[in-house]
């Protein structure tokens, strides 16, 4: 098979675009090496460059690996001279070819070429066509050439209607060549009526088609294994290439189809996608309408269009900088988030498009810029999942840089101090981190899934949150909703009953310190925390103390691991907030979405089920203990009372070693995380061997319904009130019980108000959650006895579903609210008074 080098100024440009090329192929790949940047400077930050050196040493590794040929794929000017420096460098004779072709898409069609087994040429032909089929469809350019018309007689034909909305796409185009490239038929496609044909083998050839949803188009093959291409392709339209927004089937089929309609359904309510528990009534209040498209006006003057070029480098790094400002202001994932989307600004391949733009079409800046992210955005988009997601970065990129050029401010979040639903169709990372200094009290949106940015900074702050919610944008501006974060809900038009007890979770924001049940029962509410400001915040916020250190702040974003004593100045910072108080330290939790070039950057088919956790001291013993060696020489310039824990335990033995070297390091508590079915079912056993568990529920649920927790189009399973999340749980509950060992939960489920009570009754004796999160929960556990939480618990693990488990549990819930306002409470120290 042919090989493949990127060779980029970027790292992280090179990273994403292997990313995006990988999701185009199923089941064997080309073996794709980078070699991008030229080092780091002082302080670690990578350096923008190539590095001819590192192109002939990833030709010569390709070359080693049995590689038939190579092609190098080249982003910027300078990557060429490197790469034509590295073929009288290597040392390998393999045959290289050097292509002039576009880097992004110029990738994608070379792995779909070279998955399927074509030659160098043929290879490196695809790569430099890649562009001809947007082109064409925008009248810059001829279309792909087109197939020679099929003379066998014998020739097999079909002609199938489109069923998804964007026809054939990238993704789309990408899987029928896969299956045409490796197999003994001769195929090509037109689009009827008039279309010509092209080779279906050809991802680009497909792409010029420029067949949308509804549009028919023929497929004519001849050669040994025509008819089961055909009828491959058959079974791909039929089922609409796997995408959620296929149109009806053919008529044949339709009688078992259930139209179930827009998303205003029967009961009134807008349904999306749950992503962040919770309740909240106010107001809805809209995002300011977006920077406005550039017009395309006439050409420039030939002599005014280098300067015009020259505006744009500027205007996206003070973008970069504004965004980086906020970084420095923000903590944990919000922080990195903006970090990254500041890498966006500085990509040179955008910049450098933009710029080609104005000087061969005389466009202006701000509206090379708009076409230039266009064409990003509408790749991410169509590769569907969590790829669609990363979208809205660009658009906020491509805003703030185009308002930067027109002199403009970008549109961001309303400033307000009283409570407000904040609705958009889509929101920017750089606009959802500020979330935490205003009035916003829940989020709506459009667009968007379980791992968009609104999706992961809404479960940070706390905030209920719905994503995908078809029509929200239409609610009418200051219009008291009610947002169901747990259920997936929004109700635009709330009764009384419904709008006292959502405000009143609003409105019960502070926490005193006390975690405790209605009959007196203590149970600690910690703060989540992956940063020294986190810390802050939660001690600020009163929690009990931590529940779980994320300690991946020190290790991401560097190509070396961070020393011991630059460890232990990062971990005294966090732990210093909460002296008295307990601090559980997760170890390094990397691998599967936050690989590490230090420790596990290899490509992996199943990254969640690989060397992630404590698996990747197997391969790197010395990052663990380290790691511990920090953790022991913090601890000892602190009165915090600090605990360690390792993610990702499957076995005893693996529980036991870890207890062991802890303990060996100075490290006297020590647990797990009970994040995979099979540590949940030893937890009795696991527990004699360490001193307390922790439930970490995203992965345990990911675990047990095999569901990815990244994949939009699975969010159902990723529920943890799916019954037998519930049931594991309840075994751990069980086992800490009888051993007398702590039980905690540090996943997302902890700071639900609705779920918080049911985990307790299943045995949880702490819970860790956002700062924000810390009064709603203690007010729903003040309201309820242990008994309470304990029936709450059994009805909903002996649902069948995850709906009927919560529709049960709240049932139970609610009935045992009502029988407590007149209720005799006991306080802790035991004193009494009435409720």
């Amino acid at each position: 098979m042919i090989g493949i080098v990127i060779v980029s100024h970027s790292a992280a440009l090179a990273e994403a675009a292997v990313q995006l090329a990988h999701q185009m192929v199923q089941g064997d790949r080309p073996q794709i090496v980078t070699a991008a940047g030229a080092g780091s400077d002082a302080d670690g930050a990578p350096i923008l460059g190539t590095d001819a050196t590192r192109v002939a040493a990833a030709v010569d590794e390709l070359a080693a690996d049995g590689a038939e040929g190579v092609l190098l794929l080249m982003d910027l000017g300078s990557a060429v001279l490197s790469s034509e420096l590295a073929l009288e460098l290597r040392s390998s004779d393999v045959p290289v070819r050097l292509a002039a072709a576009p880097f992004v898409e110029g990738l994608l069609a070379a792995t779909v070429a070279a998955a399927g087994g074509a030659s160098l040429d043929a290879v490196a032909a695809e790569a430099s066509s890649a562009l001809a089929a947007k082109a064409s469809q925008l009248g810059d350019a001829e279309a792909p050439a087109e197939a020679p018309a099929s003379t066998d007689e014998d020739a097999i034909v079909r002609r199938v209607t489109l069923r998804n909305r964007l026809g054939i796409h990238a993704r789309p185009a990408s899987v029928i060549a896969g299956i045409v490239g490796p197999a003994d038929a001769q195929v090509t496609a037109r689009r009827l009526p008039h279309g010509v044909p092209v080779q279906a083998g050809s991802m680009t050839g497909l792409l010029s088609l420029g067949a949308a949803g509804g549009d028919e188009v023929e497929f004519r093959a001849s050669g040994p294994e025509a008819a089961s291409v055909l009828d491959a392709i058959d079974g791909l339209v039929a089922d609409g290439f796997g995408e959620d927004d296929a149109g009806p089937r053919p008529a044949a089929e339709a009688a078992v189809v259930t139209d179930v309609g827009p998303a205003s359904v029967a009961d009134g309510l807008l349904h999306g996608r749950g992503v962040s528990g919770g309740l909240a009534a106010a107001p809805v209040v809209r995002l300011g309408a977006p920077v406005p498209e550039p017009e395309a006006g006439a050409p420039l003057d030939a002599g005014a269009r280098e300067t015009e070029a020259a505006r744009i480098g500027p205007a996206a790094s003070a973008v970069a900088d504004g965004l980086r400002s906020r970084a420095r202001l923000a903590a944990g994932e919000a922080a990195a988030i903006l970090e990254a989307t500041a890498l966006i600004a500085l990509d040179p391949e955008l910049a450098s498009t933009a710029e080609t733009s104005v000087r061969e079409r005389g466009l202006d800046a701000a509206r090379a810029v708009w076409e230039a992210a266009a064409g990003y955005e509408q790749l991410l988009a169509s590769l569907g999942g969590r790829m669609a997601e990363r979208a809205s970065d660009i658009r906020d990129v491509r805003d703030r840089i185009v308002a930067t050029l027109q002199g403009l401010e970008p549109p961001g979040i309303p400033q307000r101090d009283d409570p407000f639903v904040l609705v958009a169709r889509d929101l920017a990372p750089a606009d959802t981190v500020t979330l935490s200094g205003s009035g916003c009290v829940a989020l709506v949106t459009e667009l968007g899934g379980p791992t968009s940015h609104t999706a992961i900074i809404a479960r940070a702050l706390g905030l209920p949150a719905v994503v995908g919610a078809a029509g929200a944008t239409g609610l009418a501006e200051s219009s008291v909703v009610v947002v169901d974060g747990s259920a997936g809900t929004i109700d635009p038009h709330p009764d009384a009953a419904e709008l006292e007890r959502a405000r009143a979770r609003v409105e019960v924001v502070a926490f005193d310190g006390a975690g405790v049940t209605a009959d007196g029962i203590r149970i600690p509410l910690l703060a989540n925390v992956g940063s020294a400001a986190d810390a802050e915040a939660g001690a600020a916020a009163h929690a009990e103390g931590v529940g779980l250190f994320r300690t991946e702040f020190c290790f991401l974003d560097r190509r070396t691991a961070p020393g011991v004593d630059e460890q232990e100045q990062a971990y005294a910072a966090v732990i210093a907030p909460f002296d008295g108080r307990k601090v559980v330290v997760r170890t390094l939790d990397a691998g599967a979405d936050k690989p590490l070039p230090f420790a596990n950057d290899d490509e992996e088919e199943n990254p969640a089920l690989g060397v992630r956790g404590l698996r990747v001291a197997r391969r790197n013993p010395a990052l663990l203990d380290d790691q511990l060696a920090a953790l022991a020489r913090a601890t000892t310039a602190s009165a915090a009372e600090i605990q360690v824990m390792a993610p990702m335990v499957a076995t005893v033995d693996e529980a036991r070693s870890f207890a062991e070297r802890c303990r060996a390091a100075g490290l006297p508590t020590v647990g797990v995380m009970i994040e995979t079915p099979s540590a949940a079912l030893l937890a009795a056993e696991i527990l004699d061997v360490v001193d307390f568990v922790s439930l970490g529920t995203n992965d345990l649920t990911q675990y047990t319904m095999a569901a990815d927790r990244l994949l939009s189009e699975l969010g159902e399973l990723g529920d943890t009130w799916q019954p037998a999340v519930l049931r594991l749980i309840g075994v751990v509950g069980a086992a800490g019980a009888k051993a007398g060992k702590a039980v905690g939960v540090c996943g997302e489920a902890g700071g639900d108000p609705e779920l918080a009570p049911v985990l307790v009754g299943l045995g949880a004796t702490s819970l860790s959650m956002s700062p924000r999160a810390l009064g709603p929960v203690a007010a729903r556990l003040a309201r309820l006895t242990l008994a309470d939480c304990r029936r709450a618990a059994e009805a909903a693990a002996a649902s069948e579903t995850a709906a009927a488990a919560r529709a049960a549990a709240a049932a139970v819930l609610a009935d045992a609210e009502a029988a407590s306002r007149g209720r005799l409470r006991v306080r802790p120290g035991g004193d009494t008074g009435v409720a």
